[in-house]
């Protein structure tokens, strides 16, 4: 079993391997590291480790948290294949598709970006209304997108009055991004959280802007 681990931890040398020890302690192997975003003092890193089947996740809370100073953001399990190229792999899968392409991105942008869903959503003459979505996107959809056109990447207000309410039951974490042209946007969604991280949404307007001149 694979599971994907969000650890803050301090930013000082060894902090890393202590982390690794402990979780070897309960039976885990990382496999895969991300560094999600760095800052003065700490550090928040995504970890995909590999459990033997039947062992419990919460012995992964319980190691890494004994260490001074750890706090485990979020764990998921985790079924995706390991690729350091994620962004590239994607950008190269919409530019070679022959039709849909806006299908091929929402079905990528899951996987690469580590969220449980995404949307294209776009401005109409009739108001908003959605252009493709990945599997596991929720059916209830938004009425309006008050937020729309957009400008610049950004994370959503996730009790906002626009948000359905089982988006909020379910404690979704939003982020957007223009896509191409101010009246199209990729919208990703993050069931049960944790929030995006500045570094995550500038990272979703890299790749929605560099797909958006694909679409073109």
């Amino acid at each position: 079993m694979s599971y994907l681990l969000r650890v803050q931890l301090p930013d000082r040398p060894g902090s890393l391997g202590s982390l690794a020890l402990a979780l070897g302690s309960v039976g885990a192997d990382i496999i895969s590291l991300d560094v999600v975003e760095r800052s003065t003092g700490y550090a928040v890193d995504d970890l995909v480790v590999e459990m033997a089947q039947g062992s419990l996740p919460d012995t992964l809370i319980t190691a890494a948290e004994q260490l001074e100073d750890v706090r485990v953001d979020s764990i998921r399990p985790y079924a995706d294949v390991l690729d350091t190229h994620r962004e590239l792999e994607l950008i190269d899968q919409v530019a070679v598709a022959s039709s849909d392409r806006i299908q091929v991105l929402v079905d990528g942008a899951p996987r690469v970006l580590r969220v449980g869903w995404a949307t294209v959503v776009a401005l109409g003459p009739n108001g908003a209304y959605r252009v493709a979505a990945s599997s596991g996107s929720p059916e209830s959809r938004a009425a309006e997108l008050p937020w729309m056109p957009l400008r610049k990447p950004v994370m959503l207000d996730s009790e906002a009055d626009w948000v359905p309410q089982i988006w909020k039951d379910m404690a979704t974490s939003l982020a957007a991004a223009p896509l191409g042209q101010k009246e199209m946007a990729l919208v990703l969604g993050r069931p049960g959280g944790p929030d995006f991280r500045p570094s995550e949404v500038a990272r979703l307007g890299y790749l929605a802007g560099i797909i958006g001149t694909v679409l073109l």
